[in-house]
């Protein structure tokens, strides 16, 4: 093989090269809870939203969030801050997503699926449009 058709060809192969571990872009997205810690969420309005810097939670009560940085694959929040009103029924959830974003959870993107864990918790979130 002529190799001036070879070195023309090397930009295009590495076009198509991508680099699976890099983390997906998340930032002004909106999802929603469709497990915590394993169980349903007890609200059908539990959701998470991700800023360009910020980050918000729902779990069906009091509101949560904080600041955030995206660092690799991690959610890094200055610490989060909720009102404080008692929910009966809601209050395990909320405060294992409060633990989970506290612990500056490590994320995972498959489709429209995203997986949270840290500070012994986890969630699994579903894109909302």
């Amino acid at each position: 093989m002529n190799k001036h058709l070879i070195l023309l060809a090397l930009p295009l192969l590495a076009a198509c090269v991508t680099n699976a571990g890099a983390p997906t872009e998340i930032r002004g997205t909106k999802w929603a809870f469709t497990a915590i810690d394993g169980k349903a969420p007890v609200s059908s309005k539990a959701a998470l939203t991700i800023e360009a810097d910020r980050v918000g939670a729902n779990v069906g009560c009091n509101g949560m969030g904080g600041d955030l940085q995206i660092k690799g694959d991690m959610l890094v929040t200055g610490g989060i801050m909720s009102t404080m009103m008692y929910c009966d029924g809601v209050m395990d959830q909320e405060r294992a997503v409060g633990a989970l974003l506290e612990a500056d959870p490590v994320y995972t993107v498959k489709g429209d699926r995203m997986t949270l864990t840290g500070g012994g918790h986890s969630a699994e979130l579903r894109r909302l449009p």
